[in-house]
């Protein structure tokens, strides 16, 4: 399956220019308050950031107190989030790895466990999302939590077929150079993948944009049990 790499290689200065030190609108407004409500982050915590793109995120958890663990799989990218983010790099160490690939993702395991993980607009980025849910859950402390948001399925997919599977292409933000890899999965292929990880669901919010009444955005946290 093509996992997209070389899209968001080519992307990846057009991304870091657009969403700048704090990132977009889309983000700021639509994303970020549930994701932030469900995550919680305070100063003791240390979360794993999954493709987190050119650290915006990363930086925001930061100065909130956290210690970040955060990785991509774009070289390129990783590359700009730390030039980017010179100023918590005693707080946020950036990583390139592959989402898919359960043993590398082991290696970002450090000598405490994660007590946070979170994938801002991610999950439906990556081509597999089993080994990425299963290496989550191994590297969270018991009880810990993994919060993330992605299109809402019901309402993005594209091909008049909601339950099977597929890869479509897209844009994330307009005039990128080329189109990169949008993977749909229904709503209980993402949940039971979950759930066979060991995983429960206890928060969940729908968000539209604004003035809108169909949500655009699900945000999913999940807790090790």
């Amino acid at each position: 399956m093509d996992n997209g790499l070389d899209a968001w290689e080519k992307n990846a200065e057009f991304w870091d220019e657009k969403m700048g030190d704090n990132s977009n609108s889309f983000h700021r407004d639509i994303v970020r308050p549930s994701v932030e409500k469900l995550l919680n982050i305070n100063d003791k915590d240390f979360v794993l950031d999954i493709a987190c793109g050119n650290g915006n995120f990363s930086s925001r958890m930061a100065e909130q107190g956290a210690e970040v663990i955060a990785f991509d799989y774009s070289e390129k990218m990783i590359n700009l989030a730390a030039k980017r983010r010179q100023n918590v790099l005693d707080k946020v160490h950036f990583y390139v790895c592959d989402a898919t690939k359960y043993n590398d993702l082991l290696k970002l395991k450090q000598k405490r466990p994660f007590s946070k993980a979170v994938a801002n607009m991610a999950i439906m980025d990556i081509s597999e999302i089993k080994p990425l849910f299963k290496a989550v859950y191994d590297m969270l402390e018991d009880n810990g939590i993994f919060v993330f948001a992605t299109h809402h399925p019901c309402f993005t997919y594209e091909n008049e077929d909601y339950f099977t599977e597929c890869i479509n292409k897209g844009i994330a933000i307009e005039g990128q150079p080329v189109l990169q890899n949008y993977y749909h999965r229904s709503v209980s292929d993402i949940l039971n993948t979950a759930f066979e990880c060991g995983f429960v669901v206890d928060g969940f919010y729908e968000t539209p944009f604004s003035n809108e009444k169909i949500p655009i955005i699900m945000t999913v946290r999940l807790r090790k049990k």
